[in-house]
C-alpha cells in the first residue's frame, strides 16, 4: 500500500507578527500538515519563526526546509533544536542541507568551500546532533525522544548520508544551475535514476523513510503558459510540454494535476509534497482532492 499523502508549505516571506501568525493559521485552515521555513539570508530566522507558528496553530508539524549546515555550529544548533522542539510541544521536524548559495556565505563571512567540504560539514553536523540530542545529559532536552530528520539530497554522497540518517528523504527535483545560486530542474528519467540510487543505498533500513518532493510551480488552470513563462525563459531549451512534464511542476486542470501527483507517488514514492508560499492557496484544492481520495 502506498504511504498516505502529507503536505507542507514553505513560508518564504517575512512579515510583522500579526501577519505571520495569520498566514500560519491560514495554512492550518487549508489543511497543510507541516509549516516550514527556509534558511536563507533575507528571509525569516528559522527557529523563532517556527516558535511563533506554533503559538498561532494547533495541528501542523513545524520544520526547517532546509537549514544551511554551513551557517551552523553543531553544538549551538543542538541547543536551538532542543529549545525549539520543547517550545513547540514536540512538533519540530529538522530539515538539513549543505547550502548552495555562495553569495550568502560570503555575506555572512563564512567559508563556502568545495562540494566535498560542504558535505563533510553536513555529515559532521548530523553525527554531532545525533550524539548530543541522544544524550540524557544534554540540556536543554527536546520534547520528542527523536526529532525527525529530513535531508535534502541529490548527489551520490548526499543520498548515502540520507539513506543512513534521514527519517525523510527530500528530493529537490533539481540540480545546481548554470547561474550561481540557481537550480535547474531534473526530468522524470533523471529523477527515476536518483530515487533508484537512494533506494539501493537504503535497502537495509529497518524502517523506510518518507520520500518528499519540493514542487516549484502549482496552478489549477486551462492556460498553463502564463504561469510557466518565467521557467520557460530560464530554460529556453525546453518546450511548454516538456516543462509541464517535469516532476516539480503541477500545473493544469484540476483532474490532471491530481492525477499527476498520484502517478508520481506510484512512480517515485513521493507521498510528502512541499509547495512554496506563493502557491499555498493554489495547491489547496489539489491537496483536498488527494486527501479525500485517500480517506
Amino acid at each position: 500500500m502506498p504511504r498516505p499523502f502529507r503536505f507542507g508549505v514553505n513560508l518564504l516571506a517575512s512579515a510583522p507578527a500579526d501577519e505571520w501568525r495569520a498566514k500560519c493559521r491560514r495554512a492550518e485552515e487549508l489543511g497543510y500538515d507541516v509549516i516550514l521555513v527556509p534558511d536563507h539570508l533575507g528571509m525569516v530566522a528559522p527557529f523563532p519563526a517556527l516558535v511563533a507558528a506554533a503559538q498561532a496553530t494547533e495541528r501542523p508539524r513545524l520544520g526547517t526546509f532546509v537549514l544551511n549546515a554551513g551557517f551552523w555550529n553543531p553544538a549551538l544548533l543542538a541547543r536551538e533544536v532542543a529549545t525549539t522542539d520543547a517550545l513547540t510541544g514536540g512538533r519540530l521536524e529538522l530539515g538539513l542541507g549543505t547550502g548552495y548559495v555562495q553569495a550568502e556565505h560570503e555575506a555572512a563571512g563564512l567559508p563556502y568551500g568545495s562540494p566535498r567540504e560542504r558535505v563533510d560539514h553536513l555529515e559532521r553536523t548530523v553525527a554531532e546532533l545525533g550524539r548530543l540530542l541522544g544524550s540524557a545529559e544534554h540540556e536543554p532536552r527536546p520534547a520528542q525522544s527523536r526529532v525527525p530528520v529530513l535531508i535534502g539530497a541529490n548527489g551520490d554522497r548526499m543520498l548515502r548520508l540520507t539513506a543512513a540518517h534521514a527519517d525523510i528523504a527530500a528530493f529537490t527535483g533539481a540540480r545546481p544551475g548554470r547561474t550561481p545560486g540557481t537550480l535547474d530542474p531534473l526530468g522524470a528519467e533523471e529523477l527515476d535514476e536518483r530515487v533508484a540510487r537512494y533506494r539501493a543505498l537504503a535497502a537495509d533500513r529497518a524502517t523506510p523513510a518518507e520520500l518528499n518532493l519540493l514542487v516549484q510551480a502549482v496552478a489549477v488552470t486551462d492556460d498553463p503558459e502564463p504561469v510557466l513563462g518565467p521557467l520557460l525563459e530560464r530554460r529556453p531549451d525546453l518546450t511548454l510540454d516538456q516543462v509541464l512534464a517535469l516532476p516539480l511542476v503541477l500545473v493544469g486542470p484540476l483532474e490532471e494535476v491530481v492525477a499527476k501527483a498520484r502517478a508520481q507517488r506510484e512512480r517515485f514514492g513521493f507521498s510528502y509534497l512541499t509547495v512554496l508560499e506563493p502557491f499555498m492557496e493554489a495547491f489547496a484544492p489539489v491537496m483536498q482532492r488527494l486527501r479525500a481520495e485517500s480517506a
